[in-house]
């Protein structure tokens, strides 16, 4: 078999595009060619997914020419997320590895030199779009509790290129990833019982959080803005699981911990000189929800003397 495709999924954002890699060998001028909007990052991953394959005691094609294509090609590609299906996907075409065994799956994973399987961010937006299609995911050992906060999702975790590669031959199983108690724990949250006074301000964040408004607080520094906003998100009621999830999804992408605020709502505190674009981004795709929010929800205005 010359031809083999590998199932994995692209990063933009908090979603998770599928995206096809393509490897076929061919005879002529020996070579690899990797196209499909390919950024930096993927490209040196020819060079990864060569020293990783001959390290992990497998054979790299180099008398065939070698045409990699990450589809659809006009999907920006980042990231080394695409070395383990690269590699898998060689492996397929030169036949050491059967390509039936390469279906009802999606994989991720930076290949070291040495056919260690290296984490990559935002594995749970991954995980998420791979429970909806209904496949099994391979990943590296690192991302396994935040790829199993997905829910009813297999995922199989590995160390090296060499264990992925055993699984596939069925020559050792990998077993499921069972999500481990730590990740889902109940962050603190500030309590509003700690604020003494500030009776006029305490109410309005009790009618905002009530009402869902918008609220804004006026004053010099030093009178307690920030104290008192910090405590609005213990007034709310407590996430959803598919809201907690989708905070957490950002912070997946962002590459921050997940289990330091399972569950809470997010704070954020930015710079008093941050401009509106900084806050919210540019373009008038988000100019039009400014404006639609602020048609759609009352305000509430609280002035500190």
């Amino acid at each position: 078999m010359t031809l083999a495709i590998v199932a994995t999924r692209a990063g933009v954002g908090l979603d998770a595009p599928a995206v096809h890699v393509e490897v076929h060998l061919a005879n002529g001028l020996p070579g690899l060619t990797l196209v499909g909007l390919p950024e930096t990052a993927v490209k040196e991953s020819r060079e990864r997914v060569r020293s990783a394959l001959v390290n992990a005691g497998f054979d790299f094609p180099n008398t065939r020419r070698i045409t990699l294509n990450l589809a659809p090609a006009d999907l920006p590609k980042e990231g080394g997320r695409f070395d383990l299906p690269i590699a898998l996907g060689i492996l397929a075409a030169s036949g050491q590895i059967p390509v039936e065994a390469l279906e009802g799956m999606e994989c991720a994973g930076e290949l070291a030199l040495d056919g260690k399987l290296r984490a990559v961010p935002g594995i749970l937006p991954f995980a998420l779009a791979t429970r909806r299609a209904k496949k099994a995911l391979i990943i590296p050992r690192d991302c396994a509790d935040e790829a199993a906060l997905a829910g009813d999702l297999p995922v199989l975790p590995a160390d090296t290129l060499w264990q992925v590669v055993a699984h596939l031959l069925d020559q050792e199983k990998i077993s499921p990833h069972k999500l481990s108690a730590s990740v889902k724990t109940t962050a603190p949250v500030d309590d509003l019982a700690d604020v003494r006074g500030q009776q006029q301000a305490r109410r309005a964040l009790e009618v905002a959080a009530a009402g869902g408004h918008n609220l804004l607080f006026a004053g010099p520094p030093g009178t307690g803005k920030t104290m008192l906003a910090s405590r609005l998100p213990g007034i709310l009621p407590p996430l959803s699981e598919e809201n907690a999830l989708e905070v957490a999804a950002v912070r997946s992408v962002c590459g921050l911990p997940l289990e330091a605020d399972w569950g809470k709502r997010p704070f954020r505190q930015p710079h008093h000189s941050a401009s509106g674009a900084a806050l919210v981004g540019g373009g008038c795709h988000f100019q039009q929800l400014l404006r639609l929010n602020n048609n759609c929800c009352d305000n509430l205005y609280v002035e500190f003397t």
